[in-house]
């Protein structure tokens, strides 16, 4: 029997990175479907934050896909996570935020976890979700948290090379001081790819393998 996935982004230029991980890690019976809100990024950005007007626009979105019958929902943006913990009592598929198994990751590796981000907005909803899993595990960690300034103007420009640059820059120097590093942004995993392995001597943690790897895990149990 088929069953329905839904993954909602908040940039189009996410569906064809887990795509590809889908291709790889999801069973064949299942069916995918994408939900694109660019507006709802252009909201974060603005207001620095995830306003209670963009986190209702998200819970909607998560209410239509469970309308159209996915049984998982998958929300592609950190910085919605606090949105996507709002709507999973509204529907009855199973909403995953996507850095969740990242954050939970981190923790099981140290206690001294660096977060990347070139946006403000993403960065403190993943240090929130780290801090509070740490908690629950009775695990005291010390983060260090970095906003590349200048990476997310470049990559918008249409500058990859400069945003990867900072970037590259940025985990470099991050990696002297940590025992692992959580990429806040699904957008910098391509960053990792071009070290070198002398530049990574910490993990260096992204959250779209990680999540499709839990989802993949979630459809094998419901099978």
């Amino acid at each position: 029997m088929t069953k329905q996935i839904a993954f909602i982004h908040t940039s189009p230029s996410m569906i064809p990175v887990f795509k590809i991980l889908a291709d790889e890690l999801l069973p064949k019976n299942m069916n995918i479907f994408n939900m694109v809100d660019e507006s709802l990024l252009c909201d974060i950005i603005g207001d620095g934050c995830t306003p209670a007007k963009t986190a209702r626009r998200l819970v909607n979105h998560v209410i239509e896909a469970d309308d159209a019958g996915a049984r998982f929902i998958l929300v592609t943006c950190s910085s919605m996570g606090r949105a996507v913990e709002a709507s999973r009592a509204l529907v009855s598929a199973k909403v995953l935020r996507v850095d969740e198994p990242m954050a939970q990751k981190a923790i099981e590796i140290g206690s001294r976890i660096g977060v990347i981000a070139t946006l403000p907005s993403t960065l403190e909803p993943t240090a929130a979700l780290i801090k509070a899993y740490g908690s629950a595990a009775g695990k005291h960690v010390e983060l260090q948290s970095i906003v590349v300034n200048g990476a997310f103007e470049a990559v918008i420009s249409g500058d990859g090379a400069k945003h990867d640059a900072l970037v590259g820059n940025a985990l470099r120097a991050l990696s002297k001081d940590v025992d692992v590093i959580v990429l806040a942004q699904a957008s910098m995993t391509r960053v990792v790819d071009t070290l070198s392995p002398e530049d990574q001597p910490v993990p260096i943690l992204s959250s779209p393998r990680l999540a499709m790897e839990h989802l993949a895990a979630l459809c094998a149990d419901s099978q």
